[in-house]
């Protein structure tokens, strides 16, 4: 990549504020400023058109990977993950890059109107320059991206598996969805460590939000359950409904030794017993 002229670095210094203007303006007319507040947007543009400017002085390479454009970079990496915060996708985030060609490609055009060629050129380099910058924004929104969504996923499991207590000495959790062996180990986790936390001698796993029970899932289960176990709980299961039942049955899974109930209700009656505790009905 050619270097940018000294003729069009100087243009966009001298015209930074109306370039600026415009910029703004063709953001908010694209709706590539929904969710971030004017004075953010504005902080933020003026923040990169003076970096932009700043590597662009310094000569040498154009490349956005040398360390000339380090501050440029990252700038748009801390632009991209708050972006990516406020819920905007991808190309609204690379939008607030390819929105500034237009004033810039209107700028060049009034400086070197006498100049075909060298328009050619520069609009050629600085073309590529941008996109090169786009891209590196739309990685980067796509790494903060993923780190929200995987970060949500974490707050959800871990939302999907409360540890109750019911009663002094037992702990429930009741499950609701899929088990699957990521949720598993979130449920081994928390479980675990209330039992630490309580000194509960009684864990009640409630299954009546479990949609089906399968090899996989009755895998987890007893993992779950030996887990409990080498803590010195006891652990019921419960929210065994008769379709599940059957399945069990039908697969040839191998629960022995593994205390279930039909409902909750049941289960901590079991556990008050175990505990030798009688609960009266008051007259």
């Amino acid at each position: 990549m050619a270097t940018l002229h000294a003729t069009t670095v100087q243009a966009l210094q001298s015209n930074k504020l109306s370039l600026l203007t415009t910029w703004i303006e063709s953001l908010e007319a694209s709706g590539a400023t929904r969710n971030v507040k004017e004075a953010d947007l504005k902080q933020q543009a003026n923040d990169f058109l003076n970096t932009l400017i700043a590597a662009l002085e310094q000569g040498g390479s154009q490349n956005v990977n040398h360390e000339n454009w380090a501050e440029t970079r990252v700038l748009l990496e801390k632009l991209s993950h708050s972006r990516a915060l406020v819920g905007q996708d991808s190309q609204q985030t690379a939008s607030f890059i390819f929105a500034l060609k237009g004033p810039l490609f209107a700028l060049l055009q009034r400086e070197y109107a006498e100049q075909p060629a060298q328009l050619a050129e520069q609009l050629w380099e600085i073309s590529e320059l941008l996109d090169a910058l786009g891209m590196h924004t739309i990685r980067t929104f796509q790494k903060s991206r993923e780190l929200v969504i995987k970060r949500q996923q974490e707050e959800l499991l871990e939302l999907s598996t409360p540890v109750v207590k019911l009663w002094d000495g037992v702990l429930a959790l009741p499950m609701i969805g899929t088990l699957d062996s990521q949720r598993t180990q979130v449920v081994m986790e928390s479980l675990l460590q209330r039992i630490v936390d309580t000194g509960a001698e009684i864990a009640i796993i409630d299954i009546t939000g479990v949609p089906t029970v399968d090899t996989l899932v009755a895998q987890h289960l007893l993992k779950t359950v030996t887990a409990i176990r080498l803590m010195g709980a006891d652990c019921i299961i419960s929210g065994v409904r008769p379709q599940i039942a059957q399945t069990i049955v039908h697969l040839g899974l191998d629960l022995q030794g593994v205390v279930t109930k039909a409902n909750l209700a049941d289960a901590l009656a079991l556990s008050l017993k175990r505990l030798g505790v009688t609960v009266t009905k008051a007259v």
